[in-house]
This record gives structure tokens, sequence and C-alpha cells, in this order.
């Protein structure tokens, strides 16, 4: 990727966050494997890698309801990234998210979830955010009902369960 988003992305900015949209750089270092100075010491993750990875397919997920990487505000490092994986489906968009090992147990992700879900309900159209999740994840499960989210339904032989938040 080598020309920033075509639409100014406002940040977001949390208690302890600032949610960034994804600058050119951090997506041409992630893809070629490079590190930068302004990232955690664990960022990024293979979930990240793969997501920016596919931003030459859809680049409507760089836009302003698109992905973003999590900024601690504190020490102004890159310690994870969330995005609504744009457009909506029948109203529905959904969300995903990872922080950095280091930087987890800290509620960021929590923190990150609220705060785009919220956004997401800016959007035109927008009537609920959703989420997959694995049953083996507990952390992931609590990070979405701390952030509101429900249980909607248990994917039986699959070992994931859907949540979500309307408006």
């Amino acid at each position: 990727m080598s020309s920033s988003s075509p639409v100014a992305v406002p940040d977001l900015t949390t208690g302890r966050l600032v949610l960034r949209s994804w600058a050119a750089v951090d997506v041409d270092a992630v893809v070629g494997g490079g590190r930068l100075p302004h990232w955690a010491d664990d960022f990024p993750a293979e979930g990240d890698r793969v997501v920016a990875g596919l931003f030459g397919e859809h680049p409507e997920w760089l836009d302003e309801y698109g992905h973003r990487v999590m900024v601690e505000r504190d020490s102004g490092l890159v310690v994870g990234a969330i995005g609504l994986f744009w457009p909506p489906v029948d109203g529905v968009v959904e969300i995903g998210y990872g922080v950095v090992p280091s930087r987890r147990g800290r509620g960021y992700a929590t923190e990150a979830t609220r705060a785009l879900t919220d956004f997401a309900f800016t959007a035109p159209g927008v009537r609920a955010v959703g989420a997959e999740v694995e049953s083996s994840n507990p952390a992931s499960v609590r990070v979405l009902e701390g952030a509101g989210f429900r249980l909607l339904e248990a994917v039986a032989g699959q070992g994931t369960a859907r949540y979500g938040i309307v408006r």
C-alpha cells in the first residue's frame, strides 16, 4: 500500500487509547515483515498480518468505518488493532480485535470495542454490530460481554459463538 486512505479518518480517543486509522507506513511494514519504532515489541500479531494483507482487496476497510490500530496513550506505542469489516450486511457490521500479549489483561480490547461499536452506530444503515468468537477463547467472550454484547447463538459442532449488540 503506497498511498493513504482517501478519506480523512478521525481518531477515536478513549481513556487510555487512541484508535487511529492504519497509516500506509504501518501497512507496508506489517505486510513486508518490517518493524517500526512506534510499535510494541510484540506487534504485529498474526491476525494483524492477515488483515493488513487484505487491505488491497478491501480498500473500504481503511475508510472511516474500517480498521484502526490501537495506540497506548501513555507510551505512544501501537499495541493492537481493531476494525469493522465493512460494509454492513443487512444492517449488521462485524467487528474484530486483538491486543498484543504484552498488553493483554488491561482491558484495552474492551475499551476499544466499546468505542468502535459506539462509532459504528453513527454510520448510516448500521443497526447491529456482531462478532464471532471461538468458545475456547473465554478472554474474547469477556471482552464482548464487557462491551455490552450478548450471546446470540452458539454454533454447535463448530466451537464458536455469535455475539451482538443492537441499537
